[in-house]
């Protein structure tokens, strides 16, 4: 199926970042858990914004976050915290750069408990997707 046959929700517009996030990601099951990490970073970001803000800041985020490393991320320290305050690439919210911090830290905790993040969070589902029609 082509792209331009495929169905897509009213959410997505035109915006090319949009409509490639809607065919490539949105909705499909996630196993990695450095994917989940991320998406679990730029989800905390979004919080009060748009989407497509976030998704606009997307490879910001990447490279100012170390790719999503959380054992890098749960080190930053305050000298780290300031610089990334200072990025432009980034939302520059302190609350949400440290809970990004935080979430890192709880991340971890999560692999170690339950052996990675994946095992943790599809337990809730059966391990298999929700389809809501």
């Amino acid at each position: 199926m082509t792209a331009e046959a495929l169905k897509r929700c009213a959410w997505t517009g035109d915006d090319p970042l949009y409509v490639a996030y809607h065919d490539q990601e949105w909705g499909a099951p996630v196993h990695e858990d450095r994917l989940l990490f991320e998406f679990l970073i730029l989800e905390g970001a979004q919080a009060g914004l748009s989407w497509i803000t976030v998704l606009r800041k997307r490879e910001g985020y990447r490279k100012a976050f170390d790719h999503f490393d959380p054992n890098k991320i749960a080190r930053y320290d305050s000298r780290k915290i300031e610089k990334l305050l200072a990025e432009p690439t980034i939302i520059r919210n302190r609350l949400k750069v440290e809970a990004a911090v935080r979430n890192a830290k709880a991340f971890l905790a999560v692999q170690q408990e339950c052996g990675s993040f994946d095992a943790y969070v599809w337990r809730f589902v059966g391990g298999q997707p929700i389809a809501n029609r």
